[in-house]
């Protein structure tokens, strides 16, 4: 097995390989280091603990992880979630909820839930992306204005009300600071498209800071102590029952996100290499990755999607780039973590904004609400809930809204129509006409059903077909070859329906799929209708139902010609032509 892990990945992997893993690798780990404090700041922790995710769960997603370029770590997608978490419960449960997320995420990947990723609506993803863009770019306004007071809180329109009321103690220092940073940002790389701009943002910003008014300012260490030049310790979180019954919610809430955002880095990952992630293996690297991080001190981490973007145009042709990326951060915290504490917060803040205007999926927002459709509404609601309310109450409702909507949509396709056969019934290819109060068959009932037969679509169903019954004819015939799908309620509806009908006399089925078919024999209901009245063809069925009807009354009717009652659309002369097909006496 482990031969067949590391198969394709460095098989034939050579010097040159190593250059490119090795140059991309610096690169990315160079851009990750004011990222990775700045997304533990604004989760509301020390910026020690974003670079100690940075060092553990890179190294261990590259070891680990389904994609060959997926570098992983902490991302501005969990900063709502982690900092509420944080408020909630604690720094210490944050850990344990970050554990038990990362054995949530292993069970995913073992049962092979992977694929089951790409079915939430895209609406969903685009709503809570962008409000947590929202989020993170209103969190970061005190620190780019330097405002002193600000209390931060869980909810948006408290952070906002606390904004509006400290709005007087503006520091023009952190403005000028902040400034400074942002455009360095934008323009490097314009100017230097190889060179990461937060990182030279950071340094020019916090050299000028430091040089010019090096009191006038809050860094991270005035605001959260010196970082130590040390790796962290190990530490066990204390578990118990109540604990995990108590984080539960969040850890669940942290695994889905975490599994969102890899498998989505994955899928652009392969879309720029022209190669084919593994989903389950990726989900079992990050579970890993959560349940080792949290025990070094680490917050939750998934894949980022910029980062890995970065390490493909930077040549990453191995998973190596993102353990060098790893081991770049490791070499920094070790040498230079002292200097890292005069960087002002002034300064973290453009680098954050960036992130969110970046992430913000404003493009495909925009087009989604310019389409006016339920999905627009879905993507409102998402983006609405995640900003005013909190990420997890927006996902389940968003997912809640997607699938009534589906369920609608799904439950509209289903069409009913009661029919008569046209005279192609020689060749037992059968065309039919909709049935009116002139053209009908008193004994012989035929519809043509179409659509999934679900939940959604059973009582429909059920309520047209049942209404029709009360002219009790003596054959039904249901013509299901549109039916591509049918659920357990709609088995129960058309039991239902063969049950009161069998009193009066016998259902046919015509052209049934697979599916429906399947299930029918594994609930009885196929055996309860009778092997003997499914047909391949409608043709048939009408044949079979021909001869079940009085021989002496032109299939019943009180009428000898036919086409008072319209049954086949055929004339007396026919009749006498056709005796034995229609098993008629003339």
């Amino acid at each position: 097995m482990q031969k067949s892990f590391f198969k394709g990945r460095y098989e034939n992997y050579s010097l040159k390989a190593f250059q490119k893993d090795l140059s991309s690798g610096i690169v990315v780990g160079v851009i990750a280091i004011p990222l990775g404090m700045a997304f533990a700041i604004a989760s509301g922790v020390k910026p020690e603990y974003g670079i100690y995710t940075t060092i553990i769960a890179g190294i261990l997603v590259s070891l680990l992880g389904g994609s060959r370029y997926q570098i992983g770590g902490p991302t501005g997608a969990f900063i709502p979630i982690l900092f509420g978490v944080v408020m909630t419960y604690g720094f210490e449960n944050l850990l344990i909820a970050g554990f038990l997320a990362g054995i949530i995420l292993v069970l995913m990947g073992i049962f092979k839930l992977g694929s089951l990723i790409k079915f939430i609506p895209r609406p969903v993803t685009i709503g809570f992306t962008a409000g947590i863009a929202v989020i993170i770019f209103t969190g970061q306004i005190p620190n780019f204005l330097g405002l002193s007071g600000v209390e931060k809180h869980e909810r948006f329109l408290d952070n906002m009300k606390e904004i509006a009321l400290h709005l007087e103690t503006i520091n023009f220092y952190s403005v000028l600071t902040a400034l400074i940073c942002l455009t360095t940002v934008i323009l490097t790389p314009k100017l230097f498209p190889k060179v990461p701009g937060p990182l030279i943002g950071l340094i020019i910003s916090t050299l000028i800071a430091t040089i010019l008014y090096p009191t006038h300012l809050a860094t991270i260490g005035s605001t959260y102590g010196e970082i130590a030049n040390t790796l962290p310790t190990f530490s066990f979180p204390e578990l118990t029952f109540e604990k995990i019954q108590q984080l539960l919610r969040p850890a669940l809430v942290i695994a889905i996100l975490g599994a969102i955002e890899s498998l989505l880095s994955a899928v652009v990952a392969d879309g720029m290499t022209n190669s084919k992630h593994d989903s389950n293996r990726e989900l079992i690297g990050q579970g890993v990755a959560n349940m080792i991080t949290p025990l070094f001190g680490g917050i939750p981490a998934t894949g980022a999607i910029a980062r890995t973007a970065t390490n493909i145009k930077n040549g990453a042709v191995s998973p190596m780039s993102g353990i060098i990326h790893g081991m770049v951060v490791l070499f920094v915290l070790l040498l230079f973590a002292p200097y890292a504490s005069k960087i002002p917060l002034a300064s973290m803040a453009p680098i954050l904004m960036m992130v969110a205007w970046n992430m913000s999926e404003r493009h495909v927002f925009y087009h989604l609400l310019q389409t006016r459709t339920a999905d627009s509404l879905i993507l409102v609601v998402t983006f609405l809930l995640t900003v005013f309310v909190n990420l997890t109450v927006a996902v389940e409702v968003g997912l809640v809204l997607a699938v009534i909507i589906f369920t609608k949509r799904m439950s509209d396709i289903m069409v009913i129509t009661k029919v008569l056969p046209n005279r192609k019934h020689k060749h037992e290819k059968v065309e039919s006409h909709v049935v009116s109060h002139t053209h009908d068959c008193p004994q012989v009932t035929i519809y043509n059903v179409e659509g999934p037969l679900f939940f959604g679509a059973a009582q429909t169903f059920e309520h047209s077909i049942m209404n029709t019954l009360h002219y009790k004819p003596k054959v039904l015939l249901l013509r299901m070859g549109k039916v591509p799908f049918m659920d357990t309620t709609g088995v129960a509806n058309f039991s239902s329906i063969v049950k009161h009908f069998s009193n009066q006399g016998v259902v046919l089925v015509s052209g049934i799929q697979q599916q429906p078919k399947v299930l029918l024999e594994k609930t009885g209901l196929y055996h309860l209708i009778g092997e003997e009245h499914f047909f391949d063809h409608t043709g048939q069925a009408i044949s079979y139902a021909l001869s079940q009807i009085n021989q002496n009354k032109c299939l019943g009717c009180k009428h000898y010609a036919f086409k008072e009652c319209g049954f086949l659309s055929v004339t007396k002369q026919e009749i006498n032509e056709n005796k034995q097909l229609f098993q008629v006496n003339s």
